[in-house]
C-alpha cells in the first residue's frame, strides 16, 4: 500500500516538475501592474461613447450559456491552444460592455427558452412555453392565441428594409428561432403532426408553417427541421431507410417545394448539405434556405464535417449574403445544442458547442466593422452545471478535483451539475469517477439529484455588447430590454425620433460636416 502510494506521489511530483503551475513571468508584480495599465487605458478609451446608428444588427444567443458555462469554455478554448486556459479570452470576453440580464418568465422563476425568446426577441416577458405571444395566452390553449400575438425585432427589421437571417444548431422551428416569426402557445407544436386536433380545428398554425407564412421573405433560413417541412412517411433525402427521420405533416404540403416554387426567379436556393451550400456564390444569393438535418445538427464533435457546416461556416455565408443590402441587416445566430449538452448531463459537448459558437463571434466581427455594426452576446437562460474542487491552475476543465471526499473517500471530477442523468450508485454509493472514461465526449458529471433530464437554473446571465449604442446595455436589466436597446440603435421599431434633428434631416454628430450634407441630401431624396 506504501509502495503504491509512493508511486502515486512521485507521479503527480514528475507532473508538477514537467509543467509549472504558472507561467514564471507571473511572479512579477511588475507583470500584473502593466497589464491592469494596459486595461485601464483601453477603458478610458470606453469614455468616447458609440452612438452611430447601427446599420446591421446581429444578436447571437447562446442557448443555456450561462456564466459558469462561459468561464469553462474559456478555460477549455485556452487548453485547445496549449494553454493553461484561466487566462485565455473568449471572443465576447473583449467586448466592452458587459450586463446581467433577469431570466425568469412571466409564470416562472427558472425560465424555458420559449418565454426567454420572447423576450429577447419581441421586447416582452411571456409565459414559460410560448413563443410570440403575450403573458395573456396560455400555454397549449389554442383560443388564447388571437390577439395576443408580438412582434420581433427581426420583423421590425425587415418592415424597414433592413435583410433579415436566422442561423441555429437546432431546428429552424425550434424554440428559440420560433420567437422570431411565430405565434404559437405550445413550443412543442414544431408541425401539424405533433398539434392536437382541438387546435387545428380552432385555427392554430403549427410552427413550421409560420416560419414560410408569418414573414414569408426571411432571407437567410439555415439550421435542421426538415421533417417538418414534409407530408407523413416522406422519406428523408440524407436518411431514406431511417422512418424517425420521415415527414411529419399531416396536411400533405411540402414546405421547402412550396419555398422553393416561390423564390425561384428571386434568386432563392435551397440546399441540405456543406456541399451543396459551399457552391453557392453569395453574391449571386439573394434568399437561402438551409436544412441540413432532419431535426436538431449533430453536436460539433459529432459534426460530419464533409455533410454539415459548422456554426462559423453557416455565419459566413448568411453575413455575406445580407450584408449586400445597403439598408444594412438583422441576424440572429443560436448556438443552441450547449443547452442541449447541459441537459445531457455532457459537458463536454456543451461547452464545446460554446466554444464553436464563440469561432462564429469572431468570424461576424472580421466580417463588419463595430462603426456600424451592433453586435451582443447573450443567453436565455443557465443551467445547474458547475464546476469547482480547488483545482489547480492549468487543470484539464473535464479533469479530477486535486482532492478526494472526505466523506465517501472518493475522487470527483471538477465539473458536476445540480442534478440530471449523472446521478448514479454502485452497491448503494457514489459511483467512483476513477474507474470510468470521465474525459470521454459524452460522459455524463456526476449529479446530486437523479433526473432524466437536467434542469435550467435561474440565475441572472450575462449580455455583452459592442458596437452603436452598446452602452446601453449597462447594470442589471430585464431580458425584454434586450430587443429595445437593439432597435434603438438601429432607428427601427417604435424608438425612431432621436434618429432625425429638429430639422428633419438625420441624426449625423458622429460623422464629417461634409459627409454629413452629402447623406442629408441623400436622405431628402430617398
Amino acid at each position: 500500500m506504501k509502495v503504491a502510494v509512493l508511486v502515486i506521489l512521485s507521479c503527480l511530483v514528475w507532473e508538477g516538475m514537467a509543467k509549472p503551475e504558472f507561467p514564471e513571468q507571473e511572479k512579477d508584480p511588475g507583470f500584473w501592474k502593466e497589464w491592469a495599465q494596459r486595461t485601464l487605458k483601453n477603458a478610458l478609451n470606453l469614455q468616447d461613447l458609440n452612438k452611430n446608428v447601427a446599420k446591421n444588427i446581429i444578436l447571437f444567443l447562446g442557448d443555456g450559456m450561462g456564466v459558469p458555462t462561459v468561464t469553462a469554455a474559456r478555460i477549455l478554448k485556452g487548453q485547445l491552444n496549449g494553454q493553461n486556459g484561466e487566462e485565455t479570452q473568449l471572443e465576447m470576453d473583449k467586448f466592452p460592455y458587459v450586463a446581467l440580464s433577469k431570466t425568469y418568465n412571466t409564470n416562472a422563476q427558472v425560465p424555458d427558452s420559449a418565454g426567454t425568446a420572447t423576450a429577447y426577441l419581441c421586447g416582452v416577458k411571456a409565459n414559460e412555453g410560448t413563443v410570440g405571444v403575450s403573458a395573456a395566452a396560455v400555454k397549449s390553449q389554442c383560443n388564447t392565441t388571437r390577439g395576443n400575438e408580438v412582434t420581433s425585432i427581426l420583423k421590425w427589421a425587415k418592415d424597414a428594409g433592413k435583410s433579415v437571417g436566422i442561423v441555429t444548431t437546432t431546428r429552424v422551428n425550434h424554440a428559440t428561432p420560433s420567437a422570431a416569426y411565430a405565434h404559437c402557445v405550445d413550443r412543442d407544436w414544431y408541425s401539424d403532426g405533433e398539434m392536437p386536433d382541438e387546435a387545428l380545428q380552432n385555427g392554430c398554425k403549427d410552427i413550421a408553417r409560420q416560419l414560410f407564412e408569418n414573414i414569408p421573405d426571411i432571407d437567410v433560413i439555415m439550421g435542421g427541421g426538415r421533417r417538418s417541412m414534409y407530408p407523413r412517411n416522406t422519406p428523408d433525402v440524407e436518411y431514406p431507410g431511417e422512418k424517425k427521420h420521415n415527414g411529419t405533416r399531416k396536411d400533405g404540403r411540402n414546405l421547402v417545394g412550396e419555398w422553393t416554387d416561390r423564390m425561384k426567379d428571386k434568386r432563392g436556393y435551397y440546399v441540405w448539405n456543406k456541399k451543396d451550400l459551399f457552391s453557392l456564390n453569395p453574391n449571386n444569393v439573394d434568399y437561402l434556405l438551409g436544412l441540413f438535418e432532419p431535426a436538431d445538427l449533430p453536436y460539433e464533435l459529432e459534426r460530419n464535417k464533409e455533410t454539415d457546416p459548422s456554426l462559423t461556416e453557416m455565419v459566413d455565408v448568411a453575413i455575406k449574403i445580407l450584408q449586400k443590402n445597403e439598408r444594412g441587416f438583422y441576424l440572429l445566430v443560436e448556438g443552441g445544442r450547449i443547452d442541449h449538452g447541459h441537459h445531457d448531463g455532457k459537458a463536454k459537448q456543451a461547452l464545446h458547442e460554446a466554444v464553436e459558437m464563440d469561432r462564429a463571434i469572431t468570424r461576424a466581427g472580421l466580417l463588419t466593422s463595430i462603426y456600424d455594426t451592433l453586435t451582443v452576446v447573450t443567453a436565455d437562460h443557465s443551467h445547474v452545471f458547475s464546476f469547482g474542487g480547488y483545482t489547480h491552475r492549468g487543470n484539464s476543465i473535464f479533469g479530477l478535483a486535486p482532492i478526494i471526499s472526505d466523506i465517501d473517500q472518493k475522487p470527483f471530477t471538477s465539473i458536476l451539475y445540480g442534478n440530471g442523468p449523472g446521478f448514479k450508485l454502485v452497491n448503494g454509493a457514489r459511483e467512483n469517477v476513477s474507474t470510468v472514461d470521465f474525459k470521454q465526449n459524452n460522459y455524463q458529471a456526476q449529479a446530486a439529484v437523479p433526473l432524466s433530464m437536467e434542469t435550467h437554473g435561474g440565475e441572472d446571465v450575462a449580455i455583452f455588447s459592442k458596437g452603436p449604442m452598446a452602452h446601453l446595455l449597462h447594470g442589471v436589466q430585464e431580458q425584454h430590454y434586450i430587443p429595445h436597446v437593439m432597435a434603438y440603435a438601429a432607428c427601427i421599431g417604435q424608438n425612431k425620433d432621436h434618429c432625425r434633428t429638429n430639422s428633419g434631416s438625420p441624426f449625423l454628430s458622429h460623422i464629417s460636416p461634409t459627409l454629413a450634407l452629402l447623406l442629408s441630401v441623400k436622405w431628402l431624396l430617398c
